[in-house]
């Protein structure tokens, strides 16, 4: 099992047509500033609790600021069980200037 690299274009569609959950990793400040709607602020206070809420058959995209951050934690929450999950390529950076961001 492992993750799969997606376009933010590929990550819209599958939003559009799936019930998927976003977690976007950035930090809090930027996270506040600007993300996808409807994601959640995933870090290490409450991962514990995100894994013991989490559905584990639902798809799963991780967003960072360019895509490469969201990697490392799509493969960590693969070895957790969650079976499917994407790291979106470009991140918030690229998603923010195609597709609407919600502010916090």
């Amino acid at each position: 099992m492992s993750y799969q690299c997606i376009s933010v274009a590929e990550a819209k569609e599958l939003m559009d047509n799936n019930d998927v959950c976003v977690v976007d990793i950035r930090d809090q400040t930027s996270f506040r500033q600007g993300h996808i709607h409807g994601a959640l602020h995933l870090h290490n206070g409450n991962i514990g609790q995100f894994l013991a809420d989490a559905d584990f058959d639902k798809p799963l995209i991780v967003c960072c600021y360019h895509g490469h951050s969201s990697q490392g934690t799509a493969a960590y929450l693969v070895g957790q069980g969650i079976e499917e999950v994407f790291s979106m390529d470009g991140g918030f950076e690229v998603w923010k200037t195609q597709f609407d961001v919600e502010i916090s």
